[in-house]
């Protein structure tokens, strides 16, 4: 008769070590992604500076500095001029100002506008290291290094779209237009939905909430979502469109990953800049 009470306490006292170490191991695990969410966030390229400079070169773009004369990104200006405006663009997490050059090249086979990407902090040879406040900082002086005399359009990118979505809402009477490539509505839902045992909320220092930011901002917004992106999945990108309240204009392709267009960049960024002309050939 002892040995039943007896076999029933070795079991609680297993089960209580189990739900010990459980905890220890979640708690762990918390602490190891806060630690280093970071490194899981940004993907810098890093290169030295003559091998940045020989791919301006190589890709036609050239460094753009800023009134300091620091450098803040690269550019490429419309061989006609005067441009009809400028398009300014933040990038995803693993690319880079000179990776952009193909969106130059489509760009401006569309529209006689310049181009100017902004260049992270601790990407290519910038100096600092990159985290939300350093990126919006640098978004906000890229912004007004382009002056105001001509029309703004924004392009984000993945990650690179909270950013502009940042500056849209900061700065609402500098732009003329926005085209959101792959975007989400909250960075922290996108980080829930990759470790969904985790408290991704809680535990995001860089937490980008475009819904939040294009409350202030009511001019064009255009939204591009790829059905089959597993980096942000197709549902964060339909609830930014849905929530936001302006002029809006949806580019959809269901059998598309992370960035991928379902056809060639020349017609896309042709529709692109028609949405952002007719816009602005609509206001009063």
């Amino acid at each position: 008769m002892e040995a039943k009470p007896k076999v029933c306490g070795i079991f609680h006292r297993f089960l209580r070590l189990v739900l010990v170490a459980a905890t220890i191991f979640y708690v762990g695990a918390c602490v190891l992604v806060f630690t280093f969410q970071r490194k899981l966030l940004y993907l810098p390229v890093v290169r030295s500076t003559a091998t940045v400079d020989q791919m301006a070169r190589e890709k036609k773009m050239e460094r753009w500095t800023n009134s300091a004369g620091q450098f803040i990104g690269a550019r490429r200006i419309y061989t006609n001029q005067p441009a009809a405006g400028c398009v300014l663009m933040m990038y995803g997490n693993a690319s880079s100002a000179l990776g952009c050059s193909v969106y130059a090249d489509a760009i401006q086979s569309a529209a006689s506008l310049d181009f100017y990407v902004v260049e992270y902090p601790g990407y290519e040879d910038r100096p600092g290291a990159p985290s939300r406040d350093s990126l919006l900082a640098a978004a906000k002086d890229a912004l007004q290094s382009l002056g105001t005399n001509r029309p703004i359009y924004l392009v984000g990118e993945s990650l690179g779209t909270g950013v502009a979505s940042f500056l849209a809402g900061e700065f609402p009477e500098k732009i003329s237009g926005l085209m959101l490539l792959s975007p989400y509505h909250r960075l922290a839902d996108v980080a829930q939905s990759h470790y969904p045992l985790l408290p991704a909320h809680w535990i995001l220092q860089d937490d980008f909430w475009s819904e939040q930011y294009l409350r202030t901002y009511h001019g064009l917004v255009g939204i591009m979502i790829d059905g089959k992106d597993e980096v942000v999945p197709a549902t964060f990108g339909h609830r930014l469109f849905d929530g936001y309240v302006g002029p809006k204009k949806m580019w959809e392709y269901p059998n598309c990953h992370h960035v991928q267009l379902g056809e060639s960049p020349e017609t896309f960024w042709k529709a692109v800049t028609a949405f952002w002309l007719a816009g602005k050939n609509s206001t009063p």
